[in-house]
């Protein structure tokens, strides 16, 4: 059924249509405008201030005395990454924390995804629920209460291990295992990633599995060629996104530790806290601003790598490698 007003649009001259393509043109700017002016002013005018307060001597303290300094706090931060000082501990813990966590909340979101996917499961909306639930907390409150369910000597696991006759670390008080409790915290908020693999697993084309099962395979052969190929892009996105949220990390270390030392023992010492630091407690914003140019070049890095190397595994249904 053609709409009346598309033929009359079509058949109308070439200048009325001008006008017509014009006028759409321009009520789809009005209705972008909003999104286009918090672009504008608070990412891509911040962006560009960064890069140039990069070269500087910035200190929010005393504006008079800006000058440019070309590299130096460049070279100052490759100095300080070769000889193992803030810039360089801050990046270990950060790519350690990277290491432990990502694949973690991978292997668990879609585990928990596959296990929501099968029909025979009572009560999957309940289900779906709890596990997006700890996404809608804000991080200060879930931190807070982390940390009391942490506490080595009166949290509830410690309690709950000291009834079973386990011994309990104290979390947050040793450098052996804050690291890996930041990683437990992490973990429990999977449920957004859940959610993005369950999409992903529920448009795998049931015929598909029917053939592995035709060809006698099991479980393992269908999960293996049917359901990762298949779901391959969601898995993509789902590391990219981990790899930039990770980059970000900041808020539950700086609520565990407000002063920023990365205590205990300096294992909670991320990058951003430096850059924290550096930008807010020393007031110097043109090494903070070269700081954060670091982290998005690294960032930026990994996503090409991530990019290239995607052509080997990831595959689109009815479409190119």
């Amino acid at each position: 059924m053609v709409i009346v007003e598309d033929k009359e649009s079509v058949h109308a001259p070439p200048q009325r249509r001008m006008s017509l393509v014009r006028r759409e043109t321009l009520w789809g700017l009005a209705f972008l405008s909003p999104w286009l002016f918090g672009l504008v002013v608070f990412t891509a005018l911040p962006i560009v201030a960064s890069l140039a307060l990069s070269f500087t001597n910035f200190n929010i303290l005393h504006p008079e005395d800006l000058r440019f300094v070309g590299i130096d706090n460049y070279a100052r931060m490759w100095s300080e990454l070769l000889n193992n000082g803030a810039v360089g501990s801050s990046l270990g813990v950060t790519a350690r924390f990277a290491l432990m966590s990502v694949p973690l909340m991978i292997a668990l979101a879609l585990g928990l995804a596959l296990l929501l996917n099968q029909k025979l499961l009572a009560g999957k909306p309940v289900f779906r629920t709890l596990f997006f639930m700890p996404v809608q907390i804000p991080l200060v409150a879930s931190t807070i209460v982390w940390q009391g369910f942490l506490n080595g000597s009166t949290g509830w696991l410690a309690q709950i291990l000291h009834g079973l006759g386990l011994p309990s670390p104290d979390w947050f008080a040793d450098p052996a295992w804050a690291l890996q409790a930041l990683v437990l915290m992490g973990i429990w908020g999977v449920g957004n990633m859940m959610l993005i693999f369950l999409a992903g697993l529920q448009g795998v084309p049931t015929e598909l599995y029917e053939a592995v099962k035709v060809d006698g395979g099991g479980a393992w052969a269908r999960f293996r060629h049917v359901t990762l190929p298949m779901i391959s892009p969601v898995l993509f996105y789902n590391i990219l996104i981990s790899i930039i949220g990770v980059s970000q990390y900041f808020t539950q270390a700086y609520v565990i530790d407000p002063l920023g030392r990365g205590n205990p023992g300096g294992s909670t010492f991320f990058y951003n806290m430096n850059l924290y630091k550096e930008g807010w407690s020393y007031n110097n914003m043109g090494y903070a601003s070269a700081l954060a140019w670091l982290m998005m070049i690294i960032v930026v890095v990994a996503a090409l790598v991530l990019f290239r190397t995607s052509a080997r595994w990831v595959f689109y249904a009815g479409g190119e490698r």
